[in-house]
């Protein structure tokens, strides 16, 4: 088989560091906050996962674009495009572009980089290693080491193609706290809904709004003192600080101790410094509508050392019906495995309804 590869090398810088993502100025604040990418190690680790390589042809751009990872695999490998020192989206688009009578073209970045591929190329079913900050598109597996594992399968008997989203979101609204996406277009991708992402669901309607507060009301009012809470993204946590008479914001991570906030839109290095001073906490996330992602979608400023100095044990997961209906499975994605499997043992779920509402961890 005939891969083409392209590694977008900013690709998730913003996240730790409480940006939304990592497009045009928000690099260069990620770069002078002392951020640090991460791209490179989630694409080895799907290539670990996807088994001997030696018999596919790999065409790639040079250096940390492609060729280095791809070097530790095979040495079946064709560079293709030479990047400037410093490369950007026009990078990608020109790498994609040089890539001749492949049969699938692998990535590893976020919805910037989907859109950058679409940009250049429609004609080749892509497969996108989870690497960004945003991720909404459907073109994603679900982690790098479902990518790897997906690409073994697909070594081995080949593919079927469908049809996906490539979302775009409206870095503006991001600078007001507010997330916009919209439908930038399609790609060929693959045919797996074990290992591919869906599309985020974006809205609920009125009624589940009205969950919302019912939802956050009865959260609050079990909120237990002297806790520090971490509140991660999203609009059903944001009515939780609505309820609480904070300035909660929707798309970062806030703290908040017996109905105080401490500290707004933090990032990881400032989470882990509010937890060197309270010792109990616990982190409230909501899963993304239809994805069922509650880490590694958006929110990586709440890693996985701030996860396991939290405990597992004590991450809950608030939800309303309508939104669990559509979820098969809650999702974790913290680019440590090991963490990510203790979810299967404990998580607290709470819809706050009078039916049952089952979400089961995703298996391995």
């Amino acid at each position: 088989m005939k891969i083409g590869f392209v590694i977008n090398p900013i690709a998730g810088l913003g996240g730790s560091v409480g940006l939304k993502g990592t497009d045009g100025k928000r690099c260069i604040e990620a770069k002078n906050r002392g951020a640090v990418s991460h791209v490179s190690e989630r694409a080895l680790e799907a290539f670990e996962c996807a088994g001997d390589l030696m018999d596919s042809e790999f065409q790639t751009a040079g250096g940390q674009m492609g060729e280095d990872v791809l070097r530790k695999f095979t040495s079946h490998v064709q560079v293709t495009y030479t990047p400037k020192d410093s490369s950007d989206s026009e990078d990608t688009k020109a790498a994609c572009k040089t890539f001749k009578d492949i049969d699938l073209l692998i990535f590893a970045g976020g919805d910037g980089t989907a859109r950058d591929i679409m940009d250049a190329r429609q004609d080749i079913p892509v497969l996108g290693i989870p690497a960004g900050v945003k991720m909404h598109s459907s073109v994603f597996a679900n982690t790098p080491k479902e990518a790897g594992d997906l690409l073994r399968m697909i070594l081995i008997g080949g593919f079927k193609v469908r049809t996906a989203e490539v979302m775009d979101v409206d870095e503006n609204a991001l600078d007001e706290d507010r997330m916009s996406a919209s439908l930038y277009g399609y790609l060929p991708s693959i045919e797996e809904n074990d290992f591919m992402q869906s599309s985020k669901t974006m809205s609920y309607g009125a009624s589940d709004e009205e969950m919302k507060k019912s939802l956050a009301e009865f959260f609050v009012a079990d909120m237990e003192k002297d806790v520090l809470y971490i509140l991660g993204t999203g609009s059903t946590v944001e009515a939780v600080g609505q309820k609480l008479g904070i300035d909660k914001t929707m798309l970062g991570v806030d703290t908040v101790y017996n109905g105080t906030m401490l500290g707004k839109d933090l990032s990881e290095k400032e989470i882990l410094a509010a937890l060197d001073i309270y010792q109990k906490a616990k982190i409230v996330v909501t899963p993304i509508g239809s994805q069922g992602f509650i880490f590694g979608r958006g929110n990586q400023q709440i890693s996985a050392e701030v996860i396991r100095r939290v405990g597992v044990e004590n991450v809950i997961v608030i939800a309303t019906p309508a939104k669990l209906s559509e979820i098969k499975c809650i999702k974790v994605d913290t680019g440590d495995l090991e963490l990510d499997a203790m979810f299967k043992c404990c998580l607290q779920i709470d819809a706050h309804s009078k039916e049952e509402h089952v979400v089961k961890l995703e298996e391995e």
